[in-house]
């Protein structure tokens, strides 16, 4: 029977009675016996019924796309036939200013491996894989022991089996993953079809992110009705999120979907110095100024129409004494760096922009300012996969967030940051920001 109300089987939690007390980072241990404990055994829900309580919870993605779970599980369910689904849990954390998956997955194990079981049931799937890199050793010790406990206690509804990729930016994308479970490279594929068309095996394929699986377990728990009591109506729930950068206490929270930039800042302890800005949704985000950035809701929606996106819940702070095209410099090359090297875009047209904006943050002048304008269009959704479309939208947010330094760096003058940091310390003055 679909499952049509919610509230009357929310079981109470720590966090019912604490209003901001964490939900996914309760601090329990790691143990099974701890688990649940705290959280309750598994629910008995059918699958339908946990894809209609995840639909009416409004649960979105926390990978990066936000795209909303109930309708992936549904979709995926659809496509089961007489080979049946997979699921995929991708705890690949390719973000290299991100750290909320690896602290979910090393602080509450068995919640993710939860939400990997349920997601199974909810669509029909007889396998699983648990995707991590394949130098976090700590991860895959933590999660060796946790299915080595389940496999007495719990008997697997699906079968999860932990997989290693490579630690590369690319490897972490959802088709990259599938491929690698299918005998190739760990590198993005050409799409369509998408993993929940076909996938491993060729099979309709759920791929979701760590945290996402992990507040599957909870709503299948709790309901949807808990799951909204924090956050707002268009982006309902908690999140977990990485704050770095300029801040006092940089690191991982737990935050409700709809609090301001400022009251994110004040989480870490407030900026550790002035502020010119923040990068919102890590290497593939977005600049904000810093003024744009305290005003914003925290949320996908929120971010977007500040022009920016949440990602993978990455905030990095901005001083004003740091030279903002250097610090995207070294991002741009990183992703040049990183790319899978398939098609033009990435194999030629990322080391361009590369060098042009490091050329233009080092040397100055109007040339490599040019070379940015004119290469964006050549590499701009011209890709096999979106890693160029991630490149050139953190470059292009940074020519509109700074166009004082964009202009001082191309008439070779002194980089605005440069003469900041000169005011606070005579001594520490650089040329155009290296």
């Amino acid at each position: 029977m679909t499952m049509t109300s919610t509230a009357d089987d929310a079981r109470p939690t720590a966090a019912d009675t604490a209003p901001n007390a964490p939900r996914l980072l309760l601090g329990h241990g790691r143990a099974l016996t701890e688990h649940v404990s705290a959280h309750g055994p598994l629910p008995a829900l059918t699958g339908p019924e946990i894809i209609a309580r995840t639909e009416q919870a409004g649960l979105t993605g926390r990978g990066g796309a936000a795209f909303p779970t109930g309708r992936k599980l549904a979709a995926v369910a659809r496509g089961a036939g007489r080979k049946g689904t997979v699921v995929v849990a991708n705890g690949c954390e390719g973000e290299p200013a991100s750290a909320k998956d690896r602290t979910l997955i090393l602080n509450a194990p068995h919640l993710v491996l939860d939400g990997v079981q349920l997601a199974a049931r909810a669509v029909g799937a007889r396998q699983a894989h648990l995707c991590v890199h394949e130098d976090e050793h700590d991860i895959r010790n933590t999660l060796t022991a946790a299915l080595a406990e389940r496999a007495t206690a719990l008997p697997a509804e699906a079968p999860i089996t932990l997989t290693l990729v490579p630690h590369r930016y690319v490897a972490s994308e959802e088709s990259a993953l599938v491929r690698a479970l299918n005998g190739g490279p760990s590198l993005p594929a050409h799409t369509p079809p998408r993993p929940f068309e076909r996938g491993v095996g060729g099979r309709p394929t759920l791929v979701d992110n760590v945290e996402t699986l992990a507040h599957l377990a909870l709503i299948a728990r709790h309901g949807s009705a808990w799951f909204r009591a924090r956050g707002t109506a268009t982006a309902p729930g908690t999140t977990l999120v990485t704050i770095g950068g300029a801040v006092r206490n940089p690191g991982v929270y737990e935050i409700p979907l709809g609090i301001t930039g400022a009251d994110l800042l004040a989480l870490a302890g407030g900026a550790g110095a002035p502020l010119q800005a923040m990068l919102c949704g890590g290497y593939f985000g977005s600049w904000l100024p810093a003024d744009t950035f305290a005003g914003t809701e925290i949320s996908a929606p929120g971010l977007a129409a500040a022009g920016s996106a949440i990602g993978a819940g990455v905030f990095v702070a901005l001083p004003r004494t740091s030279c903002a095209l250097a610090e995207t410099a070294k991002i741009a090359a990183y992703l040049a760096g990183q790319s899978a090297r398939q098609c033009g875009p990435c194999l030629h047209g990322l080391p361009a922009l590369a060098k042009a904006l490091r050329e233009l943050a080092a040397s100055g002048g109007t040339r490599p300012a040019h070379n940015l304008q004119a290469l964006m269009p050549y590499i701009e959704r011209r890709g096999a996969c979106r890693h160029p479309d991630g490149a050139t939208r953190l470059i292009a947010s940074a020519l509109r967030a700074f166009p004082e330094e964009v202009r001082a760096h191309a008439d070779r003058k002194r980089c605005p940051a440069v003469h900041r940091a000169e005011q606070r310390d005579p001594h520490q003055g650089r040329r155009y920001g290296t």
